[in-house]
C-alpha cells in the first residue's frame, strides 16, 4: 500500500494530494463520505461511478415490495 500524505487546515480542512484527487475523480463540490472502521478513518469520495458500484449490494433474498405484500397478506387473514 503506498502512502500519500495532506494536511489538515486550522478550519480543519483537508488538503487531498492532486494524484488522488484525479485517481478517485474528486473535484471541487464532491461529497466525501467519512467512516470509521476498526480504529482507521476512511475516506470515500461519492461520485457517480461509486453510487453506481452500490447497484445490486443492498439485495436481500426478498424485496421490499415481496415483504410489504406479504404483511398485507397476514393482516387479512386477521
Amino acid at each position: 500500500m503506498k502512502t500519500e500524505t495532506g494536511v489538515v487546515t486550522s478550519k480543519g480542512q483537508l488538503v487531498i494530494p492532486a494524484r488522488l484527487r484525479r485517481r478517485f475523480g474528486i473535484r471541487k463540490g464532491t461529497v466525501v463520505s467519512f467512516a470509521e472502521e476498526k480504529g482507521r478513518l476512511v475516506l470515500q469520495p461519492v461520485t457517480p461511478e461509486f453510487i453506481r458500484s452500490l447497484k445490486g449490494s443492498l439485495k436481500g433474498e426478498r424485496s421490499c415490495l415481496e415483504e410489504l405484500l406479504s404483511a398485507r397478506q397476514r393482516e387479512r387473514k386477521l
